[in-house]
Formats: structure tokens, C-alpha cells, sequence
């Protein structure tokens, strides 16, 4: 009920900016530098981050209407911020409400030496407090790119998240010394699971999950099922479901070219590389990956969500006993970037805008 009643206030405060047959699009808040991820608080209220390093609150004000706090939250660890490098995601504990842990993921270390790292945190409301590294990809790498970085929680109280495989040696993805190109599994405080799948080899990082990824940057779970997405190079952006130990072929097998235009590989296919649930050539770049089954938009409940920065777009894919269905693009009006999708405690849908001067987006029903 919390929800709701915040979540009205939200809706009665913002202002709309675009109108389509269907649903309207309003600015909730303006003004972020390169948002990259999205969370809901308990009892209204969001957590952004920054691509630059910075973790930003969005509350209600005086007037009732939401507002980003001016002072970014404290205790934030340093970020190496340069090309793709950055803050990435940020998500709340299950059990937020009493612990206040959260989780972030960002980029870590030197240009020339870099790693992904994910830590768990307590949020007081102002501040970051008891920051523990949990996470730091090895080896360490050159260059700031394909860093993945979207985490999600399996229903087992796992912690899954992807590490691209940083743009330099695209083979290392199908290599187990390394976590370069893979989904990754730990325990909250960071230990690994027992039950990994390439636990018990001595020649394996015990954290991965499933290997062959170029660079994911959407990961969500449905019914227990978890589900990517990641970048293609020109072309051969992929949709997967995930299972542990599986092989989603990057670089061996992929849709896509070069961008060059060179062929990266003579095989779409192979016996032991899980084929993609879909694929986008060319590519739209799929940045958030979200799950919609909320009341505001019945026809598009059941949909997994893409937010796409190419095609400026969110892609809609129904999904009916794991098969996807006949696509929708959706907001391409706005022409802007769209870094995350997120579906709200409402039922709404939320977007950040990948800009100098990003917005966070509320998509509700149009009026009549």
C-alpha cells in the first residue's frame, strides 16, 4: 500500500512530455550525467547512478513532487570513469527493508590495468556504510570497454552478473582462467556456490556461470529463470536464456560481422553453443532488460522489456512458455538513447535517457 500511495504522488507531481496512441511519457527528474542503472526505494523514491561515479537520490519535496537531491550520496568506493567505463548498476538486497544492504558495479583500477568489481553496501539514506569489495574480475585487463556489469538476483538468493570480455582478446570469453566474456555467479558476502558448474576444476574461476558472452548488459529472472542479453559487434546482438555451465558461442559462432566488415566467424550455428531465443542485425545495442507483468498495460504484460541506445527504441518481446513472440518497438518518438528500462512498483514503466543531460522517464496510460 506504501507503494501505491507514493507512486500516485509521483503521478499527480510529474510533468508530461510526450503523448502516443496508447500511453504517455513524462520526465520525472532531468539533469544526470550518463545515468546508467535505476532501482526503486521502499515506500517511493528511486537510487540512480551516474556513469561519471556518482549514486544519486531521487525523493519527493516540499511540494510533494519528486526531485533529485542535490548532494550525490557519500561513500561511493572511487570509479575509474573513461569511455565505457564507469558506475554501472545498482540494486537492493531482497531483504532491503531490514538490512539496507545494496549492491554496485562498476569499474575499477587504472586504464592500462582495470577490473570489474561489485560490492555490497548499507544505504543510511545519505550515505554508503560497511563497503565490501565481494567481486573483482581477474585477471586484470587494458583498456575501458565491455565491461557487462548488470546484475540480477536468482530466487536461490545468488547474486548473477556479467562480465563482457573486454574488446581486446575476444577469445578469452571461451576461456575458463578467466572471468572476461562470462555470466558469473557468488553468494552475497561474495563466496561461490558449491553447486557452479566449473566449481571443481582446477584449470576454471569458480565464479563463472556460463561462458561465450561479448558484452552483457541486461540480465533479469522470470519464474526462476534467468534471462541475458549482450552486444553484438555489427550485428548479432542476442537475446538468451541462461543456463548454468551452457556456451552462447561468442566469438565462435555469432550473427554478426566485424566492424570492419570482416567475418569474425564462418559459423551461425554449432552442436554445443546454445542458440539465441532472438537476434537483432543489424544491431539495436541492448543496453536494460527488464520483466513486465503489471497492471497498467494488460496487453503487455508477460513481455521482457530491451532497452536499446542504436535504435533509440525499447524493444517489447512477449515471451509465452519460453518462446518469444512477435516483437514491438516502442518509444522511438522520444529519439533519445535509452540506457535502462525498469518496470515499477506501480505498474508504470520507467526509462533513463543515455545523455550529458539524462532523464529519468515514467510511461503510464494516456488520457482519455
Amino acid at each position: 500500500m506504501k507503494y501505491v500511495l507514493a507512486f500516485l504522488v509521483w503521478m499527480l507531481a510529474s510533468v508530461p512530455s510526450v503523448q502516443a496512441a496508447g500511453y504517455r511519457i513524462e520526465t520525472v527528474v532531468a539533469g544526470l550525467v550518463h545515468p546508467w542503472s535505476l532501482t526503486f526505494l521502499p515506500g517511493g523514491g528511486m537510487l540512480v547512478t551516474e556513469r561519471p561515479g556518482r549514486l544519486r537520490v531521487v525523493e519527493s519535496g516540499p511540494d510533494g513532487r519528486l526531485q533529485l537531491r542535490a548532494e550525490p550520496v557519500a561513500g561511493v568506493p572511487p570509479v575509474l570513469a573513461r569511455g565505457q567505463a564507469g558506475l554501472f548498476d545498482v540494486v537492493l538486497d531482497p531483504d532491503f527493508v531490514n538490512n539496507r544492504h545494496l549492491l554496485l558495479s562498476f569499474a575499477h583500477g587504472t586504464p592500462e590495468a582495470n577490473h570489474l568489481r561489485v560490492v555490497r553496501a548499507r544505504f543510511d539514506g545519505r550515505q554508503l556504510q560497511d563497503v565490501q569489495a565481494i567481486f573483482t574480475s581477474q585477471p586484470a585487463k587494458a583498456d575501458t570497454q565491455h565491461f557487462g556489469a548488470r546484475i540480477a538476483w536468482l530466487s536461490d538468493g545468488t547474486v548473477l552478473f556479467g562480465m563482457g570480455d573486454g574488446n581486446l582478446e575476444r577469445t578469452d570469453a571461451q576461456r575458463l582462467h578467466t572471468h572476461l566474456g562470462k555470466l558469473l555467479r557468488i553468494r552475497p558476502d561474495g563466496s561461490v556456490p558449491e553447486d557452479n558448474p566449473f566449481v571443481k576444476r582446477t584449470d576454471a574461476r569458480p565464479e563463472i556461470y556460463s561462458i561465450g558472452h561479448r558484452n552483457p548488459q541486461g540480465v533479469v529472472v522470470v519464474d526462476g529463470v534467468p534471462f541475458a542479453h549482450e552486444h553484438g559487434a555489427r550485428g548479432g546482438d542476442e537475446l538468451n536464456r541462461i543456463q548454468p555451465g551452457a556456451n552462447y558461442g561468442w566469438p565462435i559462432t555469432t550473427g554478426g560481422v566485424d566492424y570492419t566488415y570482416a567475418r569474425i566467424t564462418p559459423y551461425r550455428r554449432l552442436s554445443g553453443i546454445e542458440p539465441p531465443l532472438v537476434e537483432w542485425t543489424p544491431s539495436i545495442a541492448p543496453a536494460g532488460l527488464a520483466w513486465y507483468d503489471g497492471a497498467m498495460f494488460p496487453a503487455w504484460r508477460g513481455s521482457l522489456l530491451v532497452a536499446a541506445l542504436v535504435e533509440r527504441s525499447v524493444r517489447r518481446v512477449p515471451m509465452a512458455k519460453g518462446v518469444a513472440g512477435q516483437q514491438e518497438v516502442l518509444f522511438k518518438e522520444l529519439g533519445e538513447r535509452i540506457r535502462d528500462v525498469r518496470a515499477g512498483p506501480d505498474g508504470a514503466i520507467y526509462l533513463l535517457t543515455d545523455s550529458p543531460d539524462g532523464r529519468v522517464l515514467r510511461v503510464v496510460p494516456a488520457t482519455p
